[in-house]
């Protein structure tokens, strides 16, 4: 949300880009369109991988760890799933969208999906300049052909941010720390499960978090039916059922990916929010499932 409201600020035609963005979402909500995406789609991933030390300079096991956890999470085959409260079971989904590392790069030529630069920056933040060669990091690939990912050191205990659809393709993509990305290598508990980018890619995705994002309060919303208003964020691992904004007896969906509580104690998408997924494929990242190179990793 630091990001959006920036975006907000500086980038004029942003807003704009948002409302048409969560009109058609609000319209797949409500069950007023639906999706005529059939199947499965792949999304090609390029991974920046940016350091300063050799422990940051992750290895290649460890990015396929990240990709097979995405891939677990979006398509419900994570097994701790069966751990969601029986009282949510039917509401969890299976988004139907797979990531694999990228095959060609934007001139068409091989590649592993996986660029590597040096830099002399010890950490970043959340003003982009990780996602810029001239400013430390690596430039994006075309953001309409790819999904971009950058692993760094972030700093003030960030463990990712993203960018919601509708903003700038050079800045279009989500950024990890590296000791919360896959599953091996130097991915640490609490957050070695690979799901912080589960949480950031549902953001490229356009899903909120789960609490609306009004502080502590019970005002705000995701814009999902099925998830309950809850009064913030919640932490560590929680037990069920925590209860907030008088959604009791079952309170709080802390188990759902965009929430913030620790990676094991997070499982499960609903069918509301892959209803929002779908509106985004067929929306503003329509062309992961129209072109040409869709569902080849390019």
């Amino acid at each position: 949300m630091e990001v959006h409201r920036r975006l907000l600020d500086e980038q004029p035609g942003y807003a704009a880009a948002r409302v048409a963005v969560e009109n058609r979402a609000f319209a797949y909500e409500r069950g007023d369109a639906t999706t005529a995406r059939t199947g499965v789609t792949r999304i090609p991933v390029v991974v920046h991988v940016v350091y300063r030390t050799g422990a940051e300079n992750i290895s290649d096991a460890q990015i396929l760890s990240q990709l097979d956890a995405l891939n677990r999470d979006y398509r419900k085959l994570n097994p701790d799933v069966a751990r969601t409260p029986a009282v949510w079971q039917p509401l969890t989904a299976d988004s139907r969208i797979e990531f694999a590392l990228a095959t060609r790069d934007p001139a068409g030529r091989p590649t592993t999906g996986i660029t590597r630069t040096r830099t002399t920056t010890a950490g970043f933040g959340t003003d982009d300049a990780v996602k810029f060669t001239a400013r430390g990091g690596h430039d994006a690939w075309p953001a309409d052909r790819y999904l971009n990912m950058w692993a760094c050191v972030l700093r003030r205990g960030l463990l990712g941010y993203a960018q919601f659809p509708g903003g700038p393709p050079a800045t279009d993509g989500v950024v990890i720390l590296h000791s919360a990305f896959g599953t091996t290598g130097t991915a640490a508990a609490p957050y070695g499960l690979g799901r912080t980018a589960t949480h950031e890619v549902g953001h490229w995705l356009n899903l909120f978090h789960i609490w609306g994002d009004d502080g502590t309060g019970c005002s705000g919303t995701d814009h999902v039916a099925d998830t309950p208003n809850q009064g913030g964020p919640n932490f560590g691992s929680p037990v069920f059922p925590v209860v907030s904004c008088g959604n009791a007896p079952d309170g709080d969906m802390f188990m759902n990916y965009m929430d913030y509580t620790e990676d094991a104690a997070m499982f499960m998408f609903t069918q509301g929010q892959a209803a929002r997924m779908d509106a985004t494929l067929d929306g503003p990242r329509s062309s992961f499932t129209e072109a040409p190179e869709a569902g080849s990793l390019i």
